[in-house]
């Protein structure tokens, strides 16, 4: 037992000769990159391995599976830096415990989970924050299976209900992957982590999903339920923009699944799609035979399925259906290659033009002349025809000032007819169909301070109505100032509240018009339902405005500290929790889950701004990207602030994530305290929170005396409180390689939190925005209720985790830290 210390390297000859070993654990160790050697091979009685946090790379070993270590039961590699998948070996193994999951920013695991399905001596299962993708196994088989953690991943397609049925299940957590069809429903005793919003599900709740959405998973089903599918194919109207969905009056006419990369077989349930007229399916990796069923579809007049790996008999169609089948090399064999009596493979003709089945009649020959020239004739026409459309095109382009979607919707002020005065703001997550324009104009014959025409999403908004819901920028609409500049509430004409954010000239100057925006665009494509959403922006001459949705509740800080000012009421102790969770997960996501990670290095409660339902979202992430080199916060030259500063951040500027996680801890112990991280009114051994926080924390009389006064304690909220301290603590280690990442936080606190949902929820308000409604409308909408939770009462008040008590991954207490924090308790 080596775990919990701080060896630096493991000898290429360690495990040799170790024939008899049978218990293997070097937890938290701050080895050099080291891969698990074959040598060990040779400890055939091999019942326990954990290497948590201990720097492992390359993949997982085959060699865990029955075949070489029939009596293993435990294997933990979680937190380290592995890639690939997991092992077909692990199939019939005899493992109970098993812990690969991944951190963020680090390598992560990757493809189809399939195997599990046969590791029928599973106990508890952690995969979470990896890059597992395709639908999940069959669990029928995982009698024992107690404790599932998915989070974190790319899984996708239905839950299934061996799943569900599961009777040994105790705890599940599927939060944010791409699961489709209807939410799942859990026996009662079952502790489901599966925040709303999370997955691509049809409804916000159970519920049967509209037939076209069962079909059209039954189709995604055939070709393993694609990543592109499932990201896009949200809610549960399939005409509301799916990509590769077309509609007329709520009939799906047409499906295109061109180019997309799909692998997999053309599934019969296309003929389910009674009101089909075109099926593409060209330039895939489909294999197989084109199923009969389609033939029956009664609108068809198009199936395309060209340059695929498809064989076997093209079935009969109808005379007016035209097909392409060329481009499949075996098409009219059977799949050992032989010819098939009565294919059409020979009219397709070289030229791989569309042909007709009919084309096999008495005057096939005749018929396929006529084709031909046809299609010859009106390529060449189409081709002219669209040259001179282009030639138009472009010079409409030079005379119109800038060039607008169809659906895009122009809010002008009222007093003010002018174009001249629009701005087009990036709409963030906007569903835009694809080949939409991206653009950038200036309105010619301006003045100097010429107005940049931003053309990147189906919404325009006009400076002038900036200005008019911000009351010109009066000081009566600020919500709040910081270092990247000053932020107004903005009402629209409806009601509707915005939250304008006017960079502060000093701090952008040295960006380009080019790289701001850039970054920008960066911005606006992080959606978390734990980050304020980034609307838009405004560019005009010096001015540069960020427009976010608005957060009603404000700031925490408000909340947490001057809650007597404003005659609230303190926040109890269940919603401390919740939003130290919601703040978690959107840091999480920030760090390793976005298509960009981000280093915040300014968390404070003034940047965690509440809604009406009091759940978190953290603020001004990513802005440090859009300032100078060294103009950050305004409280310091670099960017955060005092109090909240990691030790090596202060010192020499060095930026990792665990400068986040650092601030992090230090919000944990202001919720715990009510107190401000630097507190000048205090005395001077108690100004600053962090050490006196760890000066209260030695024993529980005192540290009884350090939790905020307005918290009611009783015997499960002091448990509760003492986790979370224990987790503060290691999130505010010295060194940085002590503090947790951020994934673990999330778990120690989402095993606190259960369901604890805040009243006069509308469910209708977490469905996605429609482009068709107005700004008010849509705005509204991205200020919807995200997730819920609340807190579970009988959870322990320690995070460490034991094979007796394994409900979250937060290692072993780092080296140094019990003697450096907790010692005397």
């Amino acid at each position: 037992m080596l775990g919990n210390n701080q060896f630096d390297s493991v000898p290429a000859d360690f495990f040799d000769g170790l024939s008899s070993l049978q218990s293997v654990e070097v937890d938290n160790n701050p080895f050099a990159a080291w891969e698990i050697p074959r040598s060990l091979q040779n400890a055939s009685a091999l019942q326990n391995f954990s290497a948590n946090s201990a720097n492992v790379t390359g993949t997982v070993p085959d060699f865990f599976g029955a075949g070489d270590f029939p009596g293993l039961t435990l294997l933990h590699l979680a937190m380290n830096d592995l890639g690939g998948g997991l092992p077909a070996s692990f199939s019939g193994s005899q493992i109970e415990s098993l812990w690969l999951n991944g951190k963020a920013g680090s390598g992560k695991l990757s493809g189809r989970i399939d195997v599990i399905a046969n590791m029928t001596s599973l106990r508890e299962v952690w995969l979470h924050s990896n890059s597992f993708s395709g639908p999940l196994p069959d669990f029928s088989g995982l009698q024992d299976l107690q404790t599932l953690s998915l989070r974190d991943n790319l899984f996708a397609g239905p839950v299934p209900s061996s799943l569900t049925g599961l009777q040994s299940l105790q705890s599940v957590n599927l939060t944010n992957n791409l699961l489709q069809g209807p939410v799942p429903k859990f026996g009662s005793s079952v502790q489901v982590d599966m925040a709303d919003d999370s997955n691509s599900f049809c409804l916000p709740g159970p519920g049967d999903c509209d037939p076209r959405v069962n079909t059209l998973l039954l189709i995604a089903k055939s070709i393993g339920y694609p990543q592109k599918l499932a990201e896009n194919w949200k809610g549960n109207d399939p005409c509301s923009g799916w990509i590769g969905i077309t509609c007329n009056d709520g009939n799906i006419t047409v499906v295109n699944f061109e180019k997309m990369g799909f692998n997999g077989t053309i599934s019969p349930d296309f003929a389910s799609l009674t009101s089909l007229q075109r099926l593409i399916l060209a330039s895939n990796n489909l294999t197989g035979s084109i199923p009969a069923e389609l033939a029956t579809l009664p609108a068809l007049a198009l199936l395309d399925v060209s340059s695929n790996q498809l064989y076997g008999k093209v079935p009969t169609f109808k005379s007016n259906v035209i097909i392409k089948t060329d481009g499949n090399p075996d098409i009219g064999k059977d799949r050992n290659g032989i010819s098939t009596p009565g294919s059409p493979r020979d009219a397709a003709g070289p030229s791989g033009s569309a042909h007709r089945i009919a084309s096999r009649s008495r005057n096939k020959s005749g018929l396929i002349g006529v084709i031909v020239v046809s299609t010859i004739g009106g390529l060449f026409l189409i081709v002219l025809l669209g040259l001179l459309g282009f030639c138009l095109y472009k010079k409409q382009q030079k005379r119109f000032t800038r060039v607008q979607s169809p659906n895009a919707m122009v809010i002008h002020p009222r007093h003010s007819g002018s174009d001249n005065e629009s701005v087009k703001i990036t709409v963030a997550g906007s569903s835009v169909s694809v080949g939409a324009i991206s653009e950038t104009h200036t309105i010619p014959g301006s003045e100097a301070g010429d107005i940049q025409m931003v053309e990147a999403g189906n919404m325009v908004i006009s400076i002038q109505v900036l200005r008019n819901v911000t009351n010109n920028f009066s000081e009566e609409n600020i919500l709040g100032q910081g270092g990247f500049g000053t932020v107004y509430k903005g009402e629209l004409h409806d009601g509707t509240k915005i939250a304008v954010k006017r960079m502060e000239c000093a701090v952008i100057t040295g960006k380009g018009i080019t790289e701001f925006k850039s970054e920008i665009a960066v911005l606006t494509k992080v959606r978390h339902r734990h980050l304020v959403g980034l609307l838009g922006y405004c560019l005009d001459g010096n001015e540069k405005l960020l427009v976010y949705e608005y957060m009603p509740q404000g700031t925490l800080s408000r909340h947490l500290f001057n809650w007597p000012e404003e005659g609230r009421a303190p926040l109890e102790w269940t919603r401390r929790l919740t939003i130290a969770l919601d703040v978690a997960r959107g840091v999480e996501y920030l760090h390793g889950l976005a298509h960009q990670s981000f280093i915040h290095r300014d968390l404070k409660p003034s940047n965690i701004l509440l809604g009406d339902d009091m759940r978190a979202k953290v603020s001004d992430f990513g802005l440090v990207r859009l300032a100078p080199e060294g103009k950050g916060s305004i409280e310091t030259r670099i960017a955060g602030t005092f109090g909240y500063l990691a030790p090596e951040y202060a010192v020499t500027g060095r930026v990792t994530t665990k400068v986040d996680v650092f601030s992090f801890g230090v919000i944990l112990m202001e919720l715990i305290t009510g107190r401000k991280a630097l507190d000048e009114s205090q005395p001077e051994d108690s100004m600053h929170l962090v050490t006196w926080f760890r000066r209260m924390h030695i024993n529980k009389d005192t540290f009884k005396k350090a939790i905020d006064p307005t918290i009611d304690l009783n015997e499960e909220t002091l448990a509760s409180i003492s986790t979370v301290a224990e987790l503060a603590g290691h999130c505010c280690a010295r060194e940085p390689y002590q503090r947790p990442d951020m994934g673990h936080a999330v778990n120690v606190l989402s095993s606190l939190v259960d369901v604890w949902k805040p009243t006069d929820q509308n469910p209708d308000d977490i469905f996605g925005i429609d482009l068709e409604m107005s700004l008010p409308q849509a705005l509204k909408k991205w200020q919807a209720y995200e997730g819920t939770s609340h807190v579970d009462s009988s959870a322990s008040s320690s995070y460490l985790p034991s094979l007796d008590n394994t409900q979250t991954s937060i290692p072993m207490r780092p080296y140094g830290f019990a003697d450096s924090f907790t010692s005397g308790r």
